[in-house]
């Protein structure tokens, strides 16, 4: 996520000290945790290792330490995501985020970009050479009464089975655009997962996961339906176990579910833009991603 408004020329970053900038590494972990926390981010030092292992990036350091981060994603040759952009809040203004998301531009080169931005980033990441593909809503509560949704006939969900694996990776990568196939099987090292089954074909899935001070569901992938009833069947799965927990999903704009979920108990919160650099996506019509995976990997 693109957070800080970083606008060229604000300030010389160096003026209150030499900042260095260099990789990223597992031993910034701790330092990296309080940086979020200092911006009110819920992540935990488990969502920050899972953001290391699975991506790369660099930081911002003074003689104080570690002042900002920003990470990366890598999926194939063709694209990335770009996360995890954070600068101390009273580091903030100084070119900071700008330039550590120059160095994860210029590493990564001709790839497709994706970045979702805060309305206070989008501006940087214009300047930068995204645009706006559309909008994410974010919804999180933990009073939800999840309604039975029927599917259409020959259709149920099932519990993951040892050998869906490689058709996850299919699914997930049709509907994003982004190949999956090294993030989906570090997603479910780490997540519990139910199937949309359709006469023996599995067709969709959703994922749920501890994260922050509670849990996530997401990925969500279905084929389109009347109503989205197979999204909201996927969903109200995973919020019928887990009545009374906090509960978090990214649900795109467009595809209409807020009010639904605003229905069930789970208020719509906040509001970012998706953006895109070098785009768009090859992804594929016949499947949507109904829930995001994070805000960083997408």
């Amino acid at each position: 996520m693109c957070l800080q408004n970083e606008e060229a020329g604000v300030s010389d970053p160096n003026k209150n000290g030499m900042i260095d900038y260099r990789p990223f590494t597992s031993d910034d972990i701790a330092a990296a945790h309080a940086l979020s926390s200092a911006v009110r981010w819920r992540h935990r030092p488990d969502d920050w290792r899972f953001a290391a292992r699975t991506g790369q990036g660099f930081v911002a350091q003074d003689a104080s330490g570690v002042i900002g981060t920003a990470l990366s994603w890598r999926f194939g040759r063709e694209a990335a995501t770009l996360g995890m952009v954070i600068v101390a809040p009273e580091r903030q203004g100084r070119g900071i985020g700008r330039k550590l998301l120059e160095l994860l531009i210029d590493e990564l080169g001709p790839r497709t970009l994706l970045i979702h931005a805060s309305p206070a980033g989008e501006p940087l990441c214009e300047k930068l050479g995204f645009h706006s593909i559309g909008t994410i809503h974010q919804h999180q509560g933990a009073a939800f009464q999840p309604p039975l949704v029927s599917l259409p006939p020959g259709e149920r969900l099932r519990p993951l089975g040892v050998n869906d694996a490689p058709r996850l990776v299919e699914l997930a990568s049709r509907a994003s655009g982004l190949d999956r196939r090294d993030l989906l099987p570090a997603l479910l090292d780490i997540a519990s997962g139910i199937a949309l089954d359709r006469d023996g074909e599995l067709i969709g899935f959703a994922l749920f996961r501890r994260f922050g001070d509670g849990h996530v569901i997401g990925p969500v992938i279905a084929p389109d339906s009347p109503g989205e009833s197979r999204a909201k069947a996927l969903i109200s799965h995973w919020l019928a176990l887990n009545a009374g927990m906090f509960v978090r999903i990214d649900t795109p704009a467009a595809f209409g579910l807020s009010s639904w979920l605003e229905g069930l108990g789970l208020p719509h919160v906040d509001s970012i833009e998706r953006m895109v650099r070098n785009g768009p996506l090859p992804a594929d019509a016949q499947l949507k991603q109904f829930a995001i995976t994070s805000q960083a990997v997408w």
